[in-house]
């Protein structure tokens, strides 16, 4: 079977824009098993509420609910369970450096196949306060109503 080339998207987690400000962001690549993957394929993922840690020098994903594969068998892993991250040792303690001193999170805000590998794009997201989520609010709706008086217009 050919490799499949380019990039496809699984899942974006629209909440993490909406609760928090994007400063940077990374891409991983994430440690799963066959099942996973079928899953992932069929788009049974829900990425929430999840958040990742970093733990004995190494980059996990929690909270990230996959659904169990439904023609998979025994080998069906448990949906929330922690993944690994996979990135170098430096970017991980780089990484973990900026999360411990600057009170900011690593939120995955989206997974994606790239060339037949599942990937993760994290961001190194600062919390926002509520008036800010509502400027946010503001600003889309005021758009919103532009793009429908233009769309009448024509």
């Amino acid at each position: 079977m050919p490799k499949q080339l380019g990039t496809k998207q699984i899942a974006s987690n629209r909440k993490a824009f909406h609760d928090y400000f994007v400063l940077d962001r990374f891409e991983a690549g994430i440690s799963l098993a066959g099942t996973e993957v079928k899953s992932l394929r069929a788009g049974t993922v829900n990425m929430k509420d999840s958040y990742c840690t970093v733990k004995d020098g190494e980059l996990f994903i929690r909270s990230l609910h996959i659904s169990p594969y439904e023609k998979g068998n025994i080998f069906n892993k448990d949906p929330v369970r922690p993944r690994k991250l996979l990135m170098h040792k430096r970017e991980i303690l780089k990484l973990n450096a900026k999360v411990m001193q600057d009170g900011v999170a690593l939120i995955p805000l989206s997974l994606y196949f790239k060339d037949s590998r599942v990937k993760v794009e994290l961001g190194l997201c600062k919390g926002k306060k509520l008036y800010d989520k509502r400027d946010d609010d503001a600003k889309r709706e005021a758009k919103r109503d532009i793009d429908r008086m233009l769309k009448e217009r024509n």
